[in-house]
């Protein structure tokens, strides 16, 4: 029998063509809730080795990465390494990308503090599962409408000052009124830290010498998300 890409045997042709089509009919009838997580990236494997049964890997790959959103949000580099091919690596970044997309449509065009809950829903979907700390800013007008959404750096908080003094000019440049501060704890734990409070405090006391309102620091991970406002820090 011969092997696919990933050096696996595959399947007589046609052999999952019925368990494949028993999966899509769910998917037609009940939704994405009527798929399980395995049977997801199963179906999204079997799009880029139509002949091979995914079952298995699919399995595979969540426990090995700890779920679908650690798999989804895993970088090429990682899948790559893992011994996956690049059609199967390109099938579950688009599949993160489509979600991630969609969720941007929630919030695009929107005030951002009326649309509280989608802004978080997007901004863990899009971070929550980072193995990499990675510190975002949501730069706002007047209207608190999204001017832009920038990662300015990646790795700790720890130097604060310095990262207070990039951020103030970086809203400076935009024309920002206000600004949302992210990132990400790769332990998956959201609860802010004292290095967290240390960089809002500081931002805070920046911005109001520039007029620029500092609405929230939002932290997620892969158990929650939380707000250090809605925590009484700001």
């Amino acid at each position: 029998m011969a092997d696919d890409e990933t050096g696996s045997p595959l399947s007589p042709p046609d052999a999952n063509g019925g368990h494949r089509a028993r999966l899509r009919q769910r998917l037609f009838d009940g939704g994405g809730k009527a798929l399980l997580d395995h049977e997801l990236v199963e179906y999204l494997l079997a799009l880029a080795v139509p002949r091979r049964d995914t079952k298995p890997l699919a399995k595979k790959l969540i426990a090995q990465f700890g779920g679908i959103g650690p798999l989804l949000g895993a970088d090429a580099g990682t899948l790559r390494r893992e011994g996956l091919s690049d059609g199967i690596i390109g099938a579950l970044k688009i599949a993160e990308a489509t979600a991630l997309r969609l969720l941007e449509t929630r919030i695009e065009g929107r005030p951002l503090l009326s649309s509280w809950e989608a802004l978080g829903d997007y901004l863990q979907a899009a971070m929550g599962h980072a193995a990499i700390e990675e510190v975002r800013v949501l730069f706002l007008n007047a209207k608190n409408m999204l001017i832009a959404n920038e990662c300015l750096w990646t790795g700790s908080v720890d130097e604060a000052s310095v990262h207070v003094r990039e951020i103030i000019a970086r809203a400076i440049t935009l024309g920002a009124t206000a600004l949302i501060i992210v990132h990400n704890h790769p332990s998956g734990d959201p609860a802010p830290s004292r290095q967290d409070i240390i960089l809002t405090k500081e931002l805070i006391d920046a911005g109001r010498h520039m007029k620029i309102a500092v609405h929230d620091h939002v932290i997620v991970g892969a158990q929650g998300r939380s707000s250090m406002r809605a925590m009484g820090l700001i």
